[in-house]
């Protein structure tokens, strides 16, 4: 339940309203009117709120008697204001048709501070109440993990994973209404992170299971699977201390400020020094720079960076010392004279140390973007991870550690990138974003040479084919998530971006592929044309069993019809895409149409997992074991779309087709089983009323 979001919210402006009402003593009738209306309003309001406020104290009795208290409170002072706004108690009206009043503007004034304490305490230990709801979820999170890393038949792994399956959905739901909630950007930001981490890990943790109890003797699988299971309660413990607002002592080390960071704060301490000559002294300033040019040595020492930047840098750190030398010098004698001309001079001073240090902070975010744009670039086409994906099905050990070795000197590469990244980020979210990145590579890197291992060693087992083709995935996923930090770090350098982000791993508004170079429609040729018709007639067809299962649904506002019934609109809309008409017109708008698409398809998978929570074990292991096949599609889809469309059209298009298929495929059939369950549940509760109605009769 929402408190913050209830009408009680509303209940300020309207107080505003009352408190600030003109104060001559004769009201109109029409005005009285609008006073009464308000004061009713308020009370109304506060009325809701209460509802909420004692509900959630009826579910939590640790903190039930100080919430009731509370609500009391806020009850007396709406009925208060109510009260002292009734028209009905007040003097008859005059001969000139208005009434002569005396209103308690200071009773209203106390009853509306009493209105915001009370509803402030309710709101305080509402809030204490969801962090108690989310440390619950993660504590069975994690148990039901500790049993996940035991079990050791096949079977048992599948009745356990469903109930891991359904308690991660409940803890994904609480840490995103939180997300939403936190005001903080940075906070928001590493929230977004940590439910990132889950949510990928959760599906890395499907298969690197089951590839262990197939393998069980493997050490590789092993191994693998220990990766997901650290990281995934890592993230656990990184949500735990966001909501609680504990401060590990890691956050406090200074090693972790950035170089734009350093230089931000220095200049605006060089700068105060115009409005008090004592606002600092020499030795910090010098001690400043030099904890930001030690940063820069992370530049330097970079075997990835070039040697003209590497030059640059160095001479242009060389610059700093000296102008802030020369600044020192200045402003020591500018405390001694105080005339007009030294303090012109220490003017042209700072302006030149605050040139100096602008100009090293252009040198190193050139550096950094270069550096990462080159090995996006390069890496584009992952070759590293097809070889990979080809020497474990041909079971060549030789061959695999040629091509471990590649990937863990590119590991190494983009890890490098990302530490360079972070210091020219200029905001806390983008620095946290570059953190995940960097994390994201080193991990994700010695994962998949484990599960490249595990396959080369058994290269006709499927399972283990499947777990490397998840961890590739990821890896694609990340590379594709950096070019668009890059382009992000680019805006907020150049001033094109304000200082809030819609973070990478938050729910983003839709939009172009960063890829994309034109917006006009795309021409493919006669026998592209007719295979692309063929496979859209077949989607037609699967929307058009969709929709006829969804005629079945009496209630249109059951979630999962409602997500059912918007994938059927949007497949069609392809459908029309591949015959030239609807609303998709280009590449750039069906970039956009796929991402939605995948997230649809995400947010169904969701809702069908929550109802699964009502169903017995056999039906629910039988609906829990379908959403498993949809959600790897969809994630597959959302890495499809990330990927370049220059000169490869028809490919995509045809591969995206082909992948929404067997999407709508999978939707009908979970349609169908969601409706069957659902009657089955409907019929059970009738029966055991009609039994209960029965035992109460005869009794």
């Amino acid at each position: 339940m929402d408190l913050a979001g209830t009408s009680a919210g509303d209940g300020r402006l309207l107080i505003t309203t009352l408190i600030n009402h003109k104060d001559n003593t004769k009201k109109s009738d029409k005005t009285l009117q609008a006073i009464q209306r308000v004061g009713q309003a308020v009370n109304l309001a506060v009325g809701r709120f209460v509802k909420v406020g004692e509900a959630i104290a009826n579910e939590n009795w640790d903190l039930k008697e100080e919430i009731n208290i509370a609500c009391i409170e806020a009850k007396q002072a709406g009925e208060t204001i109510a009260a002292l706004t009734d028209v009905t108690k007040l003097n008859p009206v005059e001969s000139d048709g208005q009434i002569t009043i005396l209103t308690d503007k200071t009773g209203v004034v106390q009853a509306a501070r009493l209105l915001l304490s009370s509803v402030t305490k309710v709101l305080l230990l509402a809030d204490r109440v969801v962090i108690k709801q989310i440390v619950t979820s993660r504590n069975k999170v994690l148990t039901t993990m500790e049993r996940l890393e035991k079990v050791n038949s096949f079977q048992e792994f599948v009745q356990m994973f469903s109930q891991f399956g359904n308690e991660m959905v409940e803890f994904a739901h609480l840490t995103g209404d939180r997300q939403n909630d936190l005001k903080d950007e940075k906070k928001k930001a590493s929230m977004a992170v940590a439910r990132a981490v889950l949510e990928k890990g959760t599906m890395m943790l499907l298969t690197a299971s089951k590839t262990c109890l197939r393998h069980p003797s493997c050490d590789s699988a092993h191994k693998n699977k220990e990766g997901v299971f650290d990281r995934m309660r890592v993230a656990l413990d990184k949500v735990i201390e966001i909501v609680t607002e504990c401060k590990p002592n890691r956050e406090t080390d200074s090693s972790s400020v950035s170089v734009f960071t350093g230089i931000k704060e220095l200049k605006l301490n060089i700068e105060a020094l115009r409005e008090n000559l004592y606002f600092e002294s020499k030795d910090n300033l010098s001690a400043a720079l030099e904890v930001i040019l030690e940063r820069v040595e992370d530049f330097t020492d970079s075997a990835y960076t070039s040697h003209e930047h590497r030059e640059r840098i160095l001479e242009l750190s060389t610059q700093a010392r000296t102008e802030l030398q020369q600044l020192t010098s200045v402003w020591m004698q500018a405390q001694s004279r105080k005339t007009k001309s030294a303090a012109e001079e220490l003017e042209l001073t700072i302006l030149r140390v605050s040139h100096s240090l602008n100009e090293l902070r252009k040198e190193l975010h050139h550096t950094a973007l270069q550096l990462a744009a080159d090995l996006l670039k390069f890496h584009a086409d992952h070759v590293v991870l097809k070889a990979l994906k080809l020497t474990g099905v041909e079971g060549n050990l030789e061959a695999l550690a040629e091509y471990a070795c590649k990937l863990s000197e590119q590991k190494e590469q983009l890890v490098e990138a990302c530490r360079l990244l972070r210091h020219v980020s200029s905001t806390e979210p983008l620095e946290i974003t570059c953190l995940h990145a960097e994390e994201t590579f080193r991990v994700t890197g010695r994962q998949i040479i484990s599960a490249a291992e595990t396959l080369t060693l058994h290269p006709s087992s499927k399972i283990a084919k499947e777990n490397l083709d998840v961890f590739c995935e990821a890896w694609e996923s990340q590379i594709s998530d950096m070019a668009t930090l890059l382009g992000e770090i680019r805006d907020v350098f150049h001033g094109r971006r304000g200082e809030k982000y819609d973070h990478l791993s938050l729910p983003r508004p839709m939009k172009n592929n960063s890829n994309l170079k034109s917006s006009k429609p795309d021409k493919l040729d006669s026998e592209e044309q007719a295979r692309i018709a063929k496979l859209g007639l077949k989607l037609a067809l699967l929307t058009s069993d969709a929709d006829c299962e969804l005629e079945k649904w009496g209630d249109q506002e059951n979630e999962i019809a409602r997500h059912g019934r918007s994938l059927s609109r949007m497949a069609y809309s392809l459908y029309l895409f591949t015959r030239g008409e609807g609303p998709l017109k280009t590449s750039h708008d069906l970039i956009h149409f796929l991402e939605v698409f995948a997230a649809e398809g995400l947010k169904l998978t969701s809702d069908i997992q929550s109802f699964s929570k009502q169903l017995k074990d056999d039906d629910k292991l039988m609906l829990l074991l379908e959403i498993n096949k949809l959600i790897p599609l969809c994630h597959q889809l959302q890495t499809i779309t990330k990927t370049s469309l220059q000169n490869k059209v028809f490919l995509k298009v045809d591969k995206c087709i082909t992948k929404i298929r067997s999407m709508m495929a999978l939707v009908v059939q979970l349609l169908s089983l969601c409706y069957k369950f659902l009657k089955k549940v409907e019929n059970n509760r009738w029966v055991s009323v009609t039994n209960k109605d029965a035992t109460d009769a005869k009794t």
